[in-house]
């Protein structure tokens, strides 16, 4: 005999209040706070920077970015919090904000952490790998600008989980949640550095904005040399028009001259005809 399945109701609307209570004290709302004092090396500061600055450039039409600053996933506590070195949120152009709660504007698809020797006083990793399941992000990527092995790991979110990939995944690096690859790239005043890159051999680079602006300057100066060079060019042309025009005018007068010529010289050859004709003799 098979079980009665109990009847599930659905929750009853809430009702309007048509009177004013009295209550022993006022709520207590949760305070999300949105900074902590932390310690930061100069190295890691300029390395998740220029991270950041990379991302928004690439992607401030299409993405909301974070850096440093608290994702909340849990409205009854601020206790359950991370502060990724950048993440992305896709979808929505970037604007400033001071958190990001993820039950109002969603989880981040991307989140990065950079190892440093600040990290001394923050969880350990598996802790905060714990933490970046449950805020239900997409892709976590971990950098150590120190282990020149293996400077890059990566987890996805799969079926509830967060995975990290094989070492010996020939698409380790990708960065599946943006469409790019992950790099490094020896920087000579900071080291190994974290880079994007459009192509999987980290050729085709994202800029930081130092390298666009030195970008922009060059294809600039190229713009102008090529002006430059045409500008000359059409002085040229019109040079050689001028003196084709020139030269056509000399052929046109030394025809006339010329042709003055040959009809003088016409003329005196049929004057000295003339001149030659025989008198007739008359008979005697």
């Amino acid at each position: 005999m098979s079980a009665i399945e109990p009847t599930v109701r659905p929750p009853a609307a809430p009702r309007e209040r048509t009177r004013a209570h009295v209550y022993s004290r006022p709520p207590e709302p949760v305070v999300f706070p949105e900074a902590e004092e932390v310690p930061e090396t100069n190295r890691h500061l300029e390395l998740r920077t220029a991270l950041y600055l990379i991302l928004k450039r690439e992607l401030a039409q299409v993405a909301t970015l974070g850096s440093d600053q608290f994702v909340y996933w849990d409205p009854t506590t601020s206790r359950k919090r991370l502060a990724p070195d950048a993440f992305v949120r896709l979808g929505v152009p970037h604007r400033t904000f001071r958190t990001w709660k993820t039950w109002l504007h969603g989880a981040p698809d991307l989140g990065v952490e950079i190892v440093s020797e600040s990290d001394e006083g923050e969880p350990d990793w598996d802790e905060k790998l714990a933490r970046y399941r449950a805020s239900g992000i997409r892709e976590v990527v971990r950098f150590d600008p120190d282990d020149r092995a293996r400077p890059i790991r990566i987890w996805d979110a799969l079926d509830g989980d967060l995975v990290e990939r094989s070492a010996d995944d020939p698409d380790l690096r990708a960065c599946e949640a943006l469409g790019l690859w992950w790099t490094v790239l020896e920087d000579p005043s900071i080291g190994p550095m974290l880079r994007l890159s459009r192509d999987r051999e980290g050729r085709d680079l994202l800029p930081t904005p130092d390298e666009a602006e030195a970008q922009a300057r060059e294809a600039e100066a190229r713009t102008r040399e090529a002006e430059a060079q045409a500008r000359e060019a059409e002085a040229q042309a019109r040079e050689a028009e001028a003196q084709a025009r020139e030269a056509e005018a000399q052929a046109r007068e030394a025809n006339k001259t010329l042709e003055a010529e040959v009809a003088a010289l016409r003329a005196q050859l049929a004057e000295a005809k003339g001149k030659r004709r025989p008198r007739r003799r008359s008979p005697g």
